[in-house]
């Protein structure tokens, strides 16, 4: 499976200009993949201001996603604040280039920016086939929470096990301040899951001031960094997933044969 991540600066709360700026992106790909990762809020920054930008859930920006979708035929994910039946979400969508759309909202929501008093927090992953994977993606402070992250295991009799998923995607906008826990945490995920992870960032700057060097990587199961998309630099990086060299890895290495069993409240 081949994966797309695209690492940009974001214009603050101005939807048409982010629109028309990952389109010209996304349209400017010569490569064919399967999968594109947009940061998370692509179209308007981490913004606190839902009443004035939040877009219903059906809108302007999930019919561009199919569209693009469909004209790359790949998938394309990416989160967006989303107002649905009087509260707002952090809502990241997975467009397939049939048309085919699933959401997950947000889970974690961060608290220091004052998050959780904006919009609500969801309950729900969603686990997608792509290819000859399984994918978990989620949203940036989710990264933080190993718990709510975590592959489980079908364990089978012949001392053989199934992970739920075989690749984490986290897209986020997380400040330049925190860069040496994305990068260590996107690592810690890979190991302890047994997957490829992917972390999408923005860069630049955003209407609070806070800047971001984006610092996006794809990391294979043994935690090395594969991508090699630089700080603070606009790029498109495209990166093989190798679904064999996991299903080998997991073979010499069944960690998940240990695995606990837990429950999420």
């Amino acid at each position: 499976m081949k994966a797309t991540i695209i690492q940009t600066h974001l214009h603050w709360e101005n939807r048409e200009k982010n629109i028309s700026h990952f389109d010209n992106l996304i349209s400017s790909m010569k490569e064919e993949t399967d999968l594109i990762v947009l940061p998370e809020m692509f179209t308007t920054g981490f913004t606190m201001n839902p009443e004035k930008n939040a877009e219903s859930a059906t809108g302007e920006t999930l019919q561009w996603l199919k569209q693009k979708a469909k004209e790359k035929n790949a998938v394309i994910t990416g989160s967006v604040s989303v107002e649905e039946n009087g509260k707002y979400f952090n809502r990241l969508f997975w467009v397939e280039p049939n048309g085919n759309v699933n959401t997950y909202d947000k889970r974690h929501l961060f608290r220091m920016a004052k998050e959780e008093q904006h919009y609500t927090a969801g309950n729900k992953k969603i686990i997608m086939p792509l290819k000859e994977f399984k994918v978990c993606p989620l949203v940036c402070y989710d990264l933080r929470f190993p718990v709510w992250s975590r592959n489980r295991y079908k364990k089978n009799l012949d001392n053989t096990c199934e992970a739920e998923y075989d690749v984490l995607v986290y897209t986020a906008n997380w400040p330049h301040a925190r860069a040496y826990p994305w990068k260590q945490l996107l690592i810690a995920r890979a190991i302890e899951n047994q997957c490829y992870v992917i972390g999408v960032n923005r860069i630049g700057e955003d209407g609070n001031g806070y800047a971001y060097s984006g610092e996006s990587a794809v990391i294979n199961p043994r935690g090395e960094i594969i991508s090699q998309t630089k700080a603070n630099e606009e790029s498109i990086e495209t990166i093989l997933l190798d679904k064999k060299y996991l299903d080998d890895f997991r073979t010499l290495f069944p960690v998940g044969l240990d695995s606990d069993e837990f429950e999420i409240n």
